[in-house]
């Protein structure tokens, strides 16, 4: 029998996670929105049976399901990851998995509690030039990787003016905790080691300028509040004596927009990129995947080819969820990973308000 899932939010990240969980055999049976006719709309488009206007009328009004996705603000995802786990569901959470490192933790021990399990869409783990990096590391042909340089830069990419993503108390942050998919990336890449100590700064220069405003996000808000970062910098020392320095932005003075992960191995270091166009969107990205390696006294760069992948693993990354809980793949992620680079992107806003160093 397949999987019963419900979704709460009815947003643009839903096309993702319905795709994902019917490529790997699941059945939405129900959608949950508190916006007014968002859940009724959403299930006419995506052809849900159900819809419901609040988790508490989805949970008891569709007792068959057994695993649920979350798609909703920042400031949601552990109460509702909660919620769902205590009612005996697994859960598929949308990024940051929380708010801080606290958050968590309570959802690890909610976790043990109820016996289901967690992912959080981590979706560029997913994508082939992540995956196909991940088997060349998991061969030995990188050796250990000694440091890394994580990197998601815009020069336009404030996602609205006023509303929830620039709204602290409701997004945890800017976009050191929006886009931190190249920091769990390259935690991934270097076998996720246990953060040491943080150094780090944030920036606010442009958050109030609307000519950085991207394209993509929601609308302004007038009258709303703007008080997070538009860029934030890092360096990480880990307990193994691994290293990673991390740039991400929304505004910066850069010439284009740049996701990439580039490491240093004892064997070989290694580049996952993704370039946008100017627009910004997906289908007019280059995504390379690179190897450097030195034979016979000469240096060797190998480009590895890779499927095309417009969604940035989005599918993927949310079919391994179904396929994790019913035991037929590995789990992509863990919220012991997801704890601990929630304490690297707490300590970065920790040694930037304090002008300090943190330690772990």
């Amino acid at each position: 029998m397949s999987i019963k899932a419900g979704v709460i939010g009815a947003g643009g990240m839903l096309q993702y996670h319905a795709a994902g969980f019917r490529q790997a055999g699941a059945e939405i049976v129900a959608v949950a929105d508190a916006a007014p006719g968002a859940a009724a709309k959403a299930a006419e488009k995506w052809s849900i049976a159900k819809a419901y206007e609040s988790v508490d009328a989805m949970l008891a009004g569709s007792p068959e399901i057994e695993a649920v996705s979350i798609i909703v603000p920042n400031k949601f995802h552990a109460p509702l990851t909660i919620q769902c786990l205590e009612a005996g569901k697994h859960v598929f959470s949308e990024k940051p998995p929380a708010m801080n490192a606290a958050e968590v933790q309570a959802i690890i021990d909610a976790a043990k509690k109820a016996g289901k399990q967690v992912l959080f869409n981590f979706n560029n783990r997913a994508r082939p030039e992540s995956q196909a990096m991940m088997t060349y590391i998991g061969q030995g042909a990188v050796g250990k990787i000694n440091s890394a340089q994580a990197k998601w830069i815009r020069r336009t990419g404030i996602p609205g003016f006023g509303g929830w993503f620039t709204t602290k108390d409701m997004s945890g942050g800017g976009p050191l905790i929006d886009l931190l998919h190249m920091v769990d990336l390259a935690m991934y890449f270097m076998g996720y080691p246990e953060p040491a100590h943080v150094l780090g700064q944030t920036f606010s220069d442009f958050i109030q300028d609307k000519q950085f405003k991207g394209p993509w996000g929601i609308p302004d808000r007038v009258g709303g509040t703007t008080d997070v970062e538009n860029a934030a910098h890092g360096f990480v020392t880990f307990k193994t004596g691994q290293v990673l320095t991390l740039q991400v932005s929304w505004a910066e003075m850069v010439k284009r927009e740049e996701v990439s992960v580039v490491f240093q191995g004892t064997k070989a270091g290694g580049k996952v990129e993704r370039l946008f166009g100017i627009d910004g969107l997906d289908n007019t990205a280059i995504d390379t995947c690179e190897l450097y390696v030195q034979e016979n006294g000469h240096s060797v760069n190998r480009s590895i080819t890779t499927p095309a992948c417009e969604d940035m693993g989005r599918i993927g990354s949310a079919a391994n969820f179904i396929e994790a809980i019913e035991g037929k793949t590995a789990a992509l992620n863990t919220p012991e990973q997801a704890l601990r680079l929630m304490q690297v992107i707490d300590a970065i806003y920790a040694s930037a308000a304090s002008g300090k160093p943190v330690s772990i």
